[in-house]
């Protein structure tokens, strides 16, 4: 049955996040989650509005809760990840095979009908039946990976840091606040601003510190569950990416109607997103209004994401399929 927004709670509007910006999407998301797998019998439900031309999400539940009250729901659980096992086992995704085949087995027997949280990072982060050759037994990992070391940056380990550091405060101030850059790194390479090539700047940044939004990075992390890999033919698929030529892209629908965790996994996963023009008006009757897409670039030994433009704006001539590494 559907639920109109007239029948649910007035909801709480996360003034923070931005849906065009991958790193407040993947936030967005992954707070969703994080509030369904602590409490779901509140019935939780994500929609997008668009607020002074940017689409802020906003949350409803079975009752009215402030921002206190939400925060108060994700602290305790974002905590539980620090005495799992699921970032511990390595600082990267370098993993071989055989490694990675013994985490798979030890997170599927942990799975449970109630708590999968293991199982479902696994599968999120890679799949240990896929080298990336016969030379090299290093598993095909997801394509959200953004770093595996160089420079100090590992991208578990930067992980693990958040789940260690990540405070209330953090969280308020990605959630519902205008984002100020006040924290100092890890940062995940997710969000467009850690694009720090020299050519978009006016001087050499390679001395700048890195500064992002620590409560939206860790809340980022959650979402990875949402996109599963998978193998397709020799490669490993991550959801809600596509490839052509050298060129990688992530699309992301933003969608209108309040939607429940598994509707919105089932959405990120959609085929036609991932068209190189995706059908707006077959997509809109479905309730997605807008359609963003990023692409990851390499940047030396780093990857990071561009700023975010409406998918059918992606130059459809030039695209041809190609499987992604």
């Amino acid at each position: 049955m559907t639920v109109t927004v007239s029948e649910l709670p007035p909801g709480l509007v996360l003034n923070g996040l931005d849906g065009s910006n991958l790193l407040g999407f993947l936030a967005a998301v992954g707070t969703l989650r994080v509030v369904t797998d602590a409490s779901p019998s509140f019935n939780w439900r994500l929609q997008w509005r668009l607020c002074d031309g940017i689409w802020i999400p906003k949350l409803f539940s079975n009752d009215q809760l402030s921002e206190d009250d939400l925060i108060d729901l994700l602290m305790p659980a974002l905590e539980k990840m620090k005495d799992q096992r699921i970032l511990k086992f390595y600082k990267n995704l370098n993993i071989s095979c055989k490694q990675y085949r013994v985490e798979t087995e030890k997170a599927q027997t942990a799975a449970t009908l109630a708590d999968r949280h293991e199982a479902d990072f696994i599968a999120a982060f890679g799949c240990e039946s896929l080298p990336i050759s016969d030379k090299k037994p290093i598993i095909q990992d997801t394509a959200l990976r953004t770093m595996s070391g160089a420079g100090h940056q590992h991208f578990l380990g930067s992980m693990q840091d958040l789940v260690k550091i990540t405070e209330r405060d953090h969280l308020r101030t990605s959630l519902f606040l205008p984002w100020q850059y006040a924290d100092e790194r890890p940062s995940l390479r997710w969000d467009p601003v850690d694009d720090r090539r020299y050519a978009l700047r006016w001087k050499d940044p390679s001395d700048d510190p890195i500064r992002t939004m620590r409560g939206a990075n860790r809340l980022a992390i959650e979402a990875l569950p949402l996109l599963p890999t998978a193998p397709k033919g020799r490669w490993l698929r991550t959801t809600g990416f596509l490839q052509h030529y050298d060129a990688v892209w992530f699309t992301w629908p933003i969608w209108e109607v309040p939607l429940r965790m598994d509707v919105v996994r089932s959405l990120l996963s959609m085929a036609e997103l991932q068209e190189p023009e995706p059908d707006r008006a077959n997509l809109r009757a479905r309730g997605v209004v807008e359609i963003y897409r990023s692409q990851r670039i390499t940047t030396g030994k780093f990857r990071n994401f561009t700023v975010a433009s409406p998918a059918s704006s992606l130059n459809v001539n030039s695209l041809l399929p190609c499987p992604i590494r």
